[in-house]
């Protein structure tokens, strides 16, 4: 009920649901989180992270954009995972 899936990333849509929305918006997924970054669409950004390297693969971040975060949470777990969380400044 509270889900709802989109075929094409459509900024102004997604826009529209922010102003209209009385929780939080999740974007999921490197591809259509990469989109919401260039549109300037995301205020917050909640980072996990993992004690293992693994070569290869997705990027998790966009190459092509460049944001000013600041630390607003920060967690330790036993197992060395590490949990970051950033608002988007400006």
């Amino acid at each position: 009920a509270r889900t709802r899936i989109e075929r094409v990333f459509d900024p102004l849509a997604i826009r529209e649901l922010k102003a209209s929305a009385t929780r939080d918006i999740s974007i999921g997924g490197a591809n259509l989180a990469a989109h919401a970054f260039r549109a300037g669409l995301v205020d917050r950004c909640d980072l996990f992270l993992a004690p293992i390297i693994v070569g290869g693969g997705k990027r998790g971040l966009p190459a092509d954009v460049r944001l000013a975060l600041e630390l607003t949470d920060q967690r330790r777990f036993g197992s060395g995972m590490v949990y970051l969380s950033y608002r988007v400044r400006g």
